[in-house]
């Protein structure tokens, strides 16, 4: 791929370089936090941003402020959401062409030589996005208690390491992140946080609750409901199990959006359940009116490293029960607009979550979107990150 010739905003004093494998149609929190940066950098001129994804061909898209490269690499299997970003060449041009004041690199396979290339031939700062929870999703459920589990997550957290090391800085989004980070042996970590369009994700979107019941054919009993990928390590399986009981107690509905290599087995424990599944939300309004519409968001992931669609669910004002660990649990303890259940633990999900249903939703509610615009809007968050990029580089 040959760049485009002209420069991108020559007279900003600052641009960021984004490279991430972590970017597909209908993948969640990294997608959205990339683009989110894209708007930002639209509107303040003294930024410019250069994005770089793999995509399904080769493309290049040019926004005020911002251009996106789509490099051409295959699907991953098992995850169609996501494609491999091979073109390693491709990507030294783009660095060496557009000359990056930092380059924040949001995927873990690619950190290493993206630092060691950034040293020896550009001479900016890299700063690498601990998005993803290694060493806990290498082997995530049992298989990390035996003797060759132990092995493979010990082999992971030493290659976590070795990227804090090979890198400038490492950005985590939560306490949680940071802790685990540490945990590796990885210094140099700022905090940072994400954020949440709140005009998008807001109360007022409870509006359409009647309408978003009717479409899914719900008439009576709380909603209830949780959106994302159906994976091992999202734990949807211990929603489905504890459904029963709060079914029983109070005669919900559950809704399941996303998709994922669990669901044939989710889909077979949930029949007969008053369960509805539904595809992955691409529309974002929908999603917003989806969010609003729930009585209660269920997180059961252990591992989350930040949470964006609690962090959505509690924008809209919709209490959240997490489980008791990861990032999940933080906004909640922090909001105040939710509470919280054992990890792995169906039958206390259960009651938990009948408690929460049966408590007002008023005051959780206004504590929760509360929460969201002090701390997750937006426009702060990433006023936060860019002078955090600042810090990385005067050190």
């Amino acid at each position: 791929m040959i760049p485009p010739p002209q420069r991108l905003r020559p007279d900003a004093p600052f641009g960021v370089l984004d490279v991430s494998e972590y970017f597909g149609a209908s993948s969640g929190g990294v997608r959205t936090y990339l683009l989110q940066k894209r708007r930002f950098v639209a509107d303040h001129p003294g930024l410019r941003q250069v994005l770089v994804t793999p995509g399904a061909h080769d493309a290049v898209h040019d926004e005020p402020g911002s251009r996106w490269y789509q490099l051409r690499g295959p699907a991953i299997p098992f995850q169609p959401s996501y494609r491999f970003l091979l073109a390693t060449r491709s990507v030294r041009r783009i660095i060496d062409r557009e000359r990056p004041d930092l380059i924040e690199v949001g995927s873990s396979y690619f950190a290493p030589w993206v630092g060691h290339h950034a040293r020896r031939h550009v001479e900016v700062p890299v700063v690498w996005f601990y998005h993803a929870n290694l060493p806990r999703l290498a082997l995530p459920g049992r298989a990390r208690e035996r003797t060759i589990g132990r092995a493979v997550v010990r082999g992971v957290e030493r290659y976590v390491r070795h990227i804090g090391r090979v890198v400038d800085a490492t950005l985590a989004a939560s306490d949680f992140s940071a802790r685990e980070l540490a945990r590796c042996g990885v210094d140099r970590v700022h905090r940072v946080t994400l954020g949440v369009d709140t005009a998008r994700f807001h109360p007022g979107r409870r509006a359409a609750r009647e309408a978003v019941r009717k479409a899914l054919g719900v008439a009576d009993g709380p909603l209830v409901g949780f959106v994302g990928r159906f994976a091992e390590e999202k734990h949807v399986a211990d929603l489905v199990a504890a459904w029963p009981a709060i079914e029983r107690a109070t005669g919900g509905t559950l809704v399941l959006a996303g998709h994922g290599p669990a669901e044939p087995h989710l889909r077979a424990a949930a029949a007969g359940r008053r369960i509805r599944f539904l595809p992955f939300e691409r529309d974002r309004d929908a999603l917003a009116n989806l969010l609003a519409a729930l009585d209660l968001y269920l997180s059961p992931a252990p591992y989350e490293t930040f949470g964006l669609a609690v962090c959505e669910a509690l924008a809209c004002g919709t209490p959240v029960l997490s489980v008791d660990h990861g990032a999940a649990a933080e906004l909640v303890r922090h909001s105040g607009g939710g509470a919280l259940a054992p990890v792995a633990d169906p039958a206390a999900l259960a009651r938990a979550a009948i408690a929460v249903l049966d408590a007002p939703r008023g005051p959780l509610s206004d504590r929760a979107r509360a929460y969201v615009e002090r701390e997750h809007a937006w426009p702060a968050a990433l006023g936060r990150l860019f002078a955090t990029y600042r810090q990385v580089m005067a050190a």
